[in-house]
């Protein structure tokens, strides 16, 4: 698993790799200040980016955006020494996989960043569960456009998937659970977004959830 940790302050980035490095199967390819994070992320391909949300040279909110768009972007999660639950609703709108506290406990947070990499979403702050249900609910429900797939349109396959995203499965689970390779889950995870016309894993998950309220 490479990790890129992305932060203002050293003392922070260094701290980041020491307790990433310290656990076995994660390599921490880089720490750098947020101007530079788009070319560290293009020349060193993490699975995972740290991203700080409070930098003075560069919001994090401004990087997540411009990695979004990269044409293989990385799953990103947002760090922050704040526990506020509206930034938690924003990170996962733009698109992050998830919002980690850097109080968060070491072993927790290096749990946290496998599960990340692993292609699962986890949110540390005690108001993510209220920011979860909220970002869930209050996504518009609008016409499908043209060339846009609803649930019906989905194969067997591609439903049982986006029902284990929905549920917080990460890929590796999701391929035991249903006898298939991460590589197939990926495949998959893939054609739903481009099938429902959402750039995220949350968003999938979120699709997912007002199906079943309707």
């Amino acid at each position: 698993m490479r990790v890129l940790v992305v932060d203002d302050e050293a003392l922070v980035r260094t701290a980041l790799q020491q307790v990433l490095g310290s656990a076995g199967g994660v390599t921490v390819v880089g720490t750098c200040d947020g101007p530079d994070a788009v070319d560290a992320v293009r020349d060193l391909a993490p699975d995972l980016v740290l991203l700080d949300i409070d930098m003075p040279s560069v919001p994090g909110f401004d990087v997540l955006r411009t990695l979004r768009g990269l044409p293989r972007p990385p799953a990103v999660a947002m760090l922050t020494a704040l526990d506020t639950a509206d930034h938690v609703e924003r990170a996962l709108r733009e698109g992050a996989a998830g919002f980690l506290l850097k109080t968060t406990d070491p072993r927790v947070f290096v749990e946290a960043v496998r599960l990340l990499a692993a292609g699962g979403v986890v949110c540390t702050p005690p108001g993510s569960a209220e920011a979860l249900s909220r970002y869930a609910a209050s996504a518009p429900v609008s016409p499908v456009p043209d060339g846009v797939e609803t649930l019906d349109d989905l194969t067997a396959r591609e439903r049982d998937v986006l029902a284990l995203i929905a549920a917080g499965l990460s890929n590796a689970d999701i391929a035991a659970h249903l006898g298939m390779g991460v590589t197939t889950v990926k495949t998959h995870i893939g054609a739903l977004k481009r099938k429902l016309a959402v750039g995220s894993r949350v968003a999938l998950a979120s699709v997912m959830h007002r199906s079943a309220a309707r």
